[in-house]
């Protein structure tokens, strides 16, 4: 007998599988969009108040509304992962993504902008949660580490981008906030029209059929099934609970660094350092190709025995990073060394390992639910962190990085101590897979006749 999981790994499906790699590029873009669309948002805004005139209240308003329609699509399109397939899902997400960019670029007052960067948002957030899933469950376990890290590689190239178009758009106004999402919407359409030459994910379908089969030969049987590991309710019971708190706690305390560097690090400079905006972002760039390296060396170690090694020497870097400034107080040259030590150490020990715990932890119909609440609760932190950082630098800006110091330390410890010793489910899964054409070659040869003895009338009547 033929389990529904072989089937679905050698039926047609799987043997138009593509490279792992091409999955991997054309899934993982969601990243690309999705840092695409938060900094050419930052940098359109501010373009957009002359010709739009958009107000400094609705450039904080506009934010918060990016930040929040991502959490809630990233909530929502993960549960949809599950349930109706990665493809589907993803095909639906850039579809909103890119009506909302194009809209954004086409925008001829501040009330479109509400709708369009709400379609911007949720596309792009529950886009994120599908397209990790769909290359964890195409790669091949000795590279699905590695593969999951280029997803952020790609999310580094989205800033690049925009970064890059910003300094040649800079000085157009309201055109070239228009040119900016004009650029996100035809790469959502160039990636959508790319994305319709994957197929279903194949672990995916498998894991749905057997589910689904069980269904079947519950209902006919007048009995019922466990309920299904990908509905909201069943994330937040055993066994999905504990590693959903760990790695959402996680990626909630690391990404608090980040976020405030990446969205108050001109400020600091500006405002604190005394430097200015230019110098500011030349060094960024500088920090943007250091954080490169440390992504290719985790791309290196993260399917070997010295992840984790790799992740304790990351996390020695993010707190030294945040200690400098903390202890030698906000300059120049103490936020420089801060900038170059977190973007290797936090490359190594921040948000890539959160993608890569994401996919082990969790199994085939609860994988991209799951990330959709840790993403959507992280953006959820990170945006109330964002509120209250003004008043902290207006403390003490030595009591920030104290802060940031403390809430990498939790989240670095919870990493090394606590997720790293979870069991993986996606080897699991894979392994209880492999064991039932075993089993049903079992339950074949219990149910075949047995041969009749020698010299019993059967075997007689049968030699005659």
């Amino acid at each position: 007998m033929t389990s529904i999981s072989d089937r679905a790994a050698s039926g047609p499906a799987a043997a138009r599988q593509p490279n792992p790699w091409w999955i991997a590029v054309i899934a993982g873009m969601a990243s690309f969009i999705d840092a695409g669309a938060i900094v050419a948002t930052g940098t359109a805004l501010v373009l957009f108040q002359d010709g739009l005139g958009v107000t400094g209240a609705q450039i904080g308003q506009f934010s918060a509304l990016l930040t929040l329609t991502i959490a809630i699509g990233a909530f929502t399109g993960g549960r949809l992962g599950d349930r109706f397939g990665r493809r589907r899902v993803f095909t639906v997400t850039l579809i909103v993504f890119a009506i909302g960019a194009a809209l954004s670029a086409m925008a001829w007052d501040p009330a479109v902008l509400y709708v369009s960067l709400a379609l911007l948002g949720f596309g792009a957030g529950a886009d994120l949660p599908v397209s990790m899933a769909m290359i964890a469950e195409s790669a091949p376990d000795e590279k699905r580490g590695k593969m999951i890290t280029f997803s952020h590689v790609l999310w580094m190239a989205g800033i690049l981008a925009i970064i890059v178009m910003g300094i040649f758009i800079g000085g157009m106004g309201t055109t070239g906030g228009r040119i900016l999402y004009g650029f996100l919407a035809v790469v959502a359409v160039i990636v959508l029209v790319l994305r319709a030459t994957l197929p279903e994910s194949a672990k995916w379908q498998a894991a749905h059929d057997r589910r689904t089969s069980a269904i079947e030969v519950a209902a006919a049987q007048g009995t019922t099934v466990e309920a299904d590991p990908g509905a909201i309710r069943s994330l937040f019971r055993a066994p999905v609970l504990v590693p959903l708190i760990a790695v959402g706690l996680f990626y909630a305390l690391v990404n608090v660094a980040a976020n405030t560097n990446g969205q108050f690090s001109t400020y600091l400079y500006v405002n604190v350092a005394g430097s200015d905006v230019s110098t500011a972002s030349a060094l960024s760039l500088i920090a943007f190709g250091v954080s490169l390296v440390g992504m290719l060396t985790l791309m290196r170690l993260v399917d070997t025995r010295w992840r984790m090694r790799a992740f304790a020497v990351g996390a020695v870097f993010v707190l030294a990073a945040m200690a400098v400034p903390a202890i030698f107080g906000v300059t120049l040259f103490t936020l420089v060394l801060n900038g170059v030590l977190f973007a290797i150490g936090g490359a190594i020990a921040g948000e890539p390992m959160f993608k890569v715990w994401a996919q082990e932890l969790f199994s085939t119909l609860s994988r991209s639910g799951a990330q959709g609440v840790m993403i959507a609760f992280t953006r959820v932190v990170a945006a109330g962190i964002a509120l209250v950082t003004p008043a902290i630098i207006a403390a003490g800006p030595q009591v920030l990085y104290w802060f940031l110091f403390a809430t990498s330390a939790v989240a670095l410890a919870m990493g090394a101590f606590w997720i790293a010793r979870m069991p993986r489910a996606d080897l699991a899964e894979e392994r209880a897979e492999a064991a039932e054409p075993a089993a049903d070659a079992a339950s074949v040869a219990d149910a075949a006749p047995e041969a009749p003895a020698a010299g019993s009338d059967t075997a007689d009547v049968a030699a005659r």
